[in-house]
């Protein structure tokens, strides 16, 4: 059970990097009447995800495992996608947003791995972590919510 969880875990070092990663483009990409607002968003963003990786990498650590570091790798352990050159604000918004979602669909899953394997610490590790990700996903969701014209 400790692979299964582990494997989990390297999904989510994986996750956070490729998130923090899209949202630095995402702010340094962002335009238009909303520019101000979203650059600071997409890199308060970044770094509260940035912020999950060294607790991830420590956990794999603590199950006897090597953590997922290579930048090569991540696509192997992720289904993210990844943010392009030329993105629509609306784009980068929508993206981001499922991106949170799938993550919150694999750390909730990754919860019950960790308790099927008795492992509180990894099942409180990801419970913690889908906190985070809901969090970021409603704010997405409600600036895409209104359909103003003011996200292109």
């Amino acid at each position: 059970m400790t692979y299964e969880v582990t494997k989990a875990l390297q999904t989510q070092i994986a996750n956070a990097f490729l998130l923090y990663a899209n949202y630095k483009k995402y702010h340094w990409q962002s335009y238009g009447p909303l520019f101000r607002d979203l650059h600071l968003l997409f890199d308060e963003h970044a770094a509260t995800v940035l912020g999950t990786i060294d607790e991830l990498g420590e956990r794999v650590r603590i199950l006897g495992g090597t953590p997922v570091a290579d930048p090569r790798r991540f696509t192997e352990f992720s289904r993210m996608e990844i943010a392009s050159e030329e993105q629509t604000m609306s784009e980068m918004l929508r993206q981001a947003a499922e991106n949170h979602k799938l993550v919150i669909e694999e750390l909730k899953a990754a919860v019950e791995v960790a308790t099927r394997a008795a492992d509180p610490g990894s099942a409180d590790l990801f419970t913690r972590l889908v906190q985070i990700h809901e969090k970021q996903e409603w704010f997405l969701r409600e600036v895409l919510r209104r359909e103003d014209g003011l996200v292109a």
